[in-house]
Parts: structure tokens; C-alpha cells; sequence
């Protein structure tokens, strides 16, 4: 049923995206010396400068992918639009290599799935506006401008005082805050409430 795959799509997402924000507080907590404010979240897996500690990260990462790539199935069988699942899954799926070329063992290929990932997530996040209704609809639209916002003002070297790490929590938090909030929608709505008209 329609409504299985939208509570299971919203609980496999709620899984990923809770474990990875624990796993990032976790391992805040247990880098000693580690700046929020100087340096980037991806440092928290980098074996050479957080230790053993780095493997919960990593390990974090692979598994938010996929649990992320899970739940864009069952996204897709729920909405049926093909664009949208096609964000969701790349986007999830970056985690995955993400986690396994940390920045110490392979920069580019890290870096590479970061922007790959930090793009298709800013789609994705807009996107969604059109499968929930008002006025929670607004939220990945707001959300989404903070995260472009927060992109244009890194690209141009301006931090607001935050710092590189401050400003990249700006492009990355507002996407999971919504993922959560759009995964905890799936799993409460009762019914298929949701328009599946538009299709890609």
C-alpha cells in the first residue's frame, strides 16, 4: 500500500539522518581540540587527526547512505516521480564513499562526493515542498535559501564570523533538520493525502 511505503521511506530516513547527527555530536565530544567554529564536520573521520574516533563517523556515513538509499525506494514507490528520487538517492548515496575516502585517505574523491552530495540534497530539499502540504510546504523552501545562501557566501569567502566549520553547519544542518521533519511527516500522515500527480 501507498501508505506503508511512505511510513516505511519516513522511518528507514528518520533512522539514517538521527544516527548521523548523534554520531557527529558524539565525536565532537571525544576530538580533543576539535573547533565547531575552524574546522569543517568531515574532519571528525579523518584518521589522522581524530584517531580511532574517526570510525564512528565513517561508519555513521556509509550506514546514513544506506538507509537513505532505502528509503528513496520506498519514496519513489509511494510518489512515483522520478526526479525526486533521483535527488534523494544521489544525495544518500555520496554518504557512502564519503565514509570510505575520508579526507586524509583521498581529499579529491572526498571532496568530490561532498559537492556531488551538497547539490543534489539543495534539490531535493526544495523539491519536497510539492509532497506536503501547507504550511509546512514553506519549510524546505526557507530552509533550502539558507543552504544557498550559506554556499554563495563560502564560494565568495565571507563567514558571517562563523568560521569555515560555522558556515558549512549552515549548508549542512538545514537539510537534515528538514529530513527529519519531511520523514517524520511520511511516518504520521494517515492515508494518501499527498498529490503524486506530477510526475518526471
Amino acid at each position: 500500500m501507498n501508505h506503508d511505503n511512505k511510513k516505511i521511506a519516513g522511518l528507514l530516513g528518520f533512522v539514517g539522518i538521527t544516527q548521523i547527527i548523534l554520531a557527529i555530536i558524539i565525536c565532537e565530544a571525544l576530538y580533543s581540540g576539535y573547533s565547531v567554529g575552524l574546522q569543517y564536520i568531515s574532519d571528525l573521520g579523518n584518521w589522522s587527526l581524530a584517531g580511532n574516533y574517526a570510525a564512528i563517523f565513517n561508519v555513521s556515513l556509509i550506514l546514513a547512505g544506506i538507509l537513505g538509499i532505502a528509503s528513496a525506494y520506498f519514496i519513489h514507490k509511494a510518489f512515483r516521480n522520478k526526479l525526486f528520487t533521483s535527488l534523494l538517492t544521489v544525495n544518500t548515496f555520496c554518504n557512502i564513499p564519503m565514509g570510505v575516502f575520508s579526507k586524509d585517505i583521498s581529499m579529491p574523491m572526498h571532496g568530490i562526493f561532498a559537492l556531488i552530495g551538497l547539490i543534489f540534497g539543495l534539490g531535493a530539499t526544495f523539491m519536497s515542498s510539492k509532497f506536503v502540504k501547507p504550511p509546512l510546504s514553506y519549510a524546505p523552501v526557507i530552509l533550502g535559501g539558507v543552504i544557498l545562501l550559506a554556499i554563495v557566501l563560502q564560494a565568495s569567502g565571507f563567514y558571517l564570523g562563523l568560521g569555515l566549520g560555522g558556515i558549512e553547519r549552515l549548508e549542512i544542518y538545514p537539510s537534515l533538520l528538514w529530513g527529519l521533519a519531511f520523514d517524520g511527516y511520511l511516518i504520521g500522515e494517515s492515508g494518501n493525502t499527498v498529490s503524486t500527480s506530477a510526475r518526471a
